[in-house]
């Protein structure tokens, strides 16, 4: 440390004058930066672009700097990844890259064929070979080791390439030999059609050739559909629709109590098909066919409020008054 009062001074502007910085001049004098700055001309003084420059070139010249910077050039010349080469030193990928020339850094192309190299080098290629011969396909070994089909086949030797024709197909599913007792035995013991077919491999239809007419779980007879309705013209030179059902049944029909949804699918046609047929004054309103399809008219909002007061359930009550839980809530 100089304790010298008149040579301090010079020392500070001579050593600021040869370009070193501030903290450079107050750590090799042993006094403070404000000291140092305070004897430095206010002319001479560098602005803060000149001064950012000059804190750079001084950090660069300490030993330190010197050997990181040159771990960092030969880390990254031999391979290695800006992000590998950070984790290696303990810095960040940021200070990898204030530390590169722009000479020395390499191009997006570059960097994309060299990670796409290492991918590859760090491939069990005897292992990919091994799976190859055995019937596996460069798709499969692709995705399994997640890389492109191209990359595997770089992998495997010439000679052991197969052909496209010769890539072996995959095994057919094994189907179950289908036996008609079993499948009318399981028929009647309350199996689907379906069920069957999905389990036998086959369609429905073939499980319904196995299976007699008799004890076939079909539509009954009465509810078989109608015959596709016919058109007819009109007095008047219109066309109106023949329906297998005459309008006075139909009418009868809607006044027993039938919708005209379950009308019109008895006969074939749209719901909208029914009620035209049906006069305007005989229509029920929504109300009146929401409580004629719904059941438990009496299941009132005064009756389900008490029994949800009594700790019933929604579905409870709806068991006991025979509707669902969604229109228990609706009418509470």
């Amino acid at each position: 440390m100089v304790r010298d009062v008149k040579v301090l001074p010079m020392l500070i502007r001579r050593r600021y004058r040869e370009g070193a910085s501030l903290a450079v001049v107050a750590r090799e004098l042993g006094v403070s930066k404000s000291t140092v700055q305070r004897h430095v001309p206010v002319q001479e003084r560098r602005d803060a672009q000149n001064a950012a420059l000059q804190r750079h070139r001084s950090r660069a010249q300490t030993p330190y700097e010197q050997a990181l910077r040159a771990q960092v050039v030969r880390l990254y010349g031999s391979g290695m990844p800006q992000q590998r080469v950070a984790a290696t030193l303990g810095i960040s990928v940021e200070a990898v890259v204030a530390r590169l020339e722009p000479s020395q850094r390499r191009s997006k192309q570059e960097t994309a064929r060299l990670a796409v190299e290492q991918q590859g080098d760090l491939l069990p290629q005897e292992e990919i070979v091994a799976r190859y011969v055995q019937g596996a396909t460069m798709t499969e070994l692709g995705r399994l080791y997640g890389v492109h089909p191209t990359t595997i086949r770089r992998r495997i030797p010439d000679h052991l390439v197969r052909p496209r024709s010769r890539t072996p197909q995959p095994r057919p599913r094994t189907r179950r030999m289908l036996v008609d007792e079993e499948v009318r035995r399981r028929y009647a013991a309350g199996e689907s059609a379906y069920a069957l077919a999905r389990e036998f491999g086959v369609s429905v239809h073939t499980i319904r050739a196995r299976i007699p007419a008799t004890d076939w779980r079909g539509r009954p007879a009465g509810e078989a559909s109608a015959p596709p309705p016919r058109s007819a013209q009109t007095k008047s030179g219109g066309v109106r629709m023949m329906l297998a059902l005459s309008d006075e049944e139909i009418l009868t029909r809607y006044r027993a109590g039938q919708s005209a949804t379950v009308i019109g699918r008895a006969v074939g046609v749209d719901c909208r098909t029914i009620l035209r047929r049906i006069p305007e004054d005989e229509r029920r309103t929504h109300l009146q066919a929401q409580r004629l399809n719904r059941p438990a008219p009496d299941a009132d909002a005064d009756t389900i409020r008490t029994l949800r007061a009594r700790g019933l359930t929604w579905e409870a009550i709806a068991a006991r008054v025979g509707l669902s839980a969604k229109t228990v809530r609706a009418r509470a």
